[in-house]
């Protein structure tokens, strides 16, 4: 089988359990080598909060009990400059090899954006895109724009057919029912309406950093 390596990218600011779900969802189901979370200076957004090196920290705390390898890749946010996502993808191609299955995590709300990315029809010849969606979601669904509803139906395969070849294709995990804000959880931090329990959308480890290094606060 060909190695397989997940990638989620996120600016993370802050990471949340929707991102940690997201990527247990694929470890899961692809029974992944390495789980490749990369903190982004997105080109969409224009502030971010927390400095380079917190969210990366934060996102090692996040993730520090996966099963699998977790690499925190620091390529964008060593650029220092907003990049794309095609960037990113291609300088990983070059970096672990063409024969590497490289997976492209997003969640249902980035599919519905997909086609204001900078080259976005190249994505597909660089990785394959795996969308985490709730239960019910379709993709000839009203938010889905049709352009990006057809490229993405055309390359879907199983999970389990993912790891077999290097990129090209997309799958659907229609079980993720996660909506959680990261600008909502800023406002509430903001607001010190946070606390320690079972129901926090942020990690523990994520939530004691916070607090440790009084990030957004007002």
């Amino acid at each position: 089988m060909t190695r397989c390596v997940l990638l989620l990218g996120g600016s993370f600011d802050p990471i949340h359990n929707g991102h940690v779900a997201l990527g247990a969802t694929f470890v899961r189901l692809l029974g992944a080598a390495e789980l490749r979370v990369i903190p982004t200076v997105p080109w969409q957004k224009s502030t971010l909060v927390a400095t380079p090196q917190q969210r990366a920290d934060m996102a090692t705390l996040a993730f520090a009990d996966e099963p699998c390898r977790v690499v925190i890749d620091r390529q964008e946010i060593d650029r220092g400059r907003p990049t794309y996502t095609v960037e990113t993808l291609r300088a990983l191609r070059g970096e672990l090899g063409p024969e590497t299955a490289l997976c492209f995590l997003m969640g249902a709300d980035q599919l519905q954006r997909l086609h204001t990315w900078h080259a976005w029809r190249d994505l597909f010849a660089l990785a394959h895109l795996c969308v985490a969606a709730r239960p019910g979601f379709r993709l000839d669904g009203p938010d889905i724009p049709v352009e990006v509803a057809a490229e993405f139906g055309a390359r879907l395969v199983p999970a389990q057919r993912l790891c077999s070849r290097p990129a090209g294709n997309t799958c659907i995990a229609p079980d993720l029912a996660v909506d959680i804000s990261s600008t909502q959880i800023r406002e509430a931090l903001a607001a010190g309406n946070f606390q320690h329990d079972s129901g926090s959308p942020i990690p523990a480890r994520v939530l004691d950093y916070i607090e440790q290094h009084n990030l957004y606060k007002k």
